[in-house]
């Protein structure tokens, strides 16, 4: 099997509320030397071992920009893994 991490975030020019409210709650805390901070979301695909790399890194692609990621607010990048190689 093959596990993709896929991670999605607002681009750099989409004010992100939830962020910004985390931020300054970590402020109150006494975390005042954060100067960023991003939320995004983060979806773990398994796929079976039929498919190649190339297939996966096809499907994936195809899988963000129709359903897990809105083009016009957010970027994403993933990572490719055998599973048997994680532990």
């Amino acid at each position: 099997m093959t596990v993709v991490k896929v991670f999605v975030n607002y681009k750099e020019s989409i004010l992100n509320p939830e962020a910004e409210a985390i931020k300054q709650a970590l402020g109150r805390l006494g975390y005042d030397d954060i100067i960023d901070l991003k939320v995004g979301k983060t979806f773990e695909l398994t796929f079976a071992d039929q498919l190649s790399y190339d297939e996966i890194e096809h499907e994936v692609n195809e899988i963000c920009d129709r359903m897990l990621a809105n083009f016009n607010m957010e970027n994403y990048r993933y990572e490719i893994s055998d599973s048997e190689a994680i532990q």
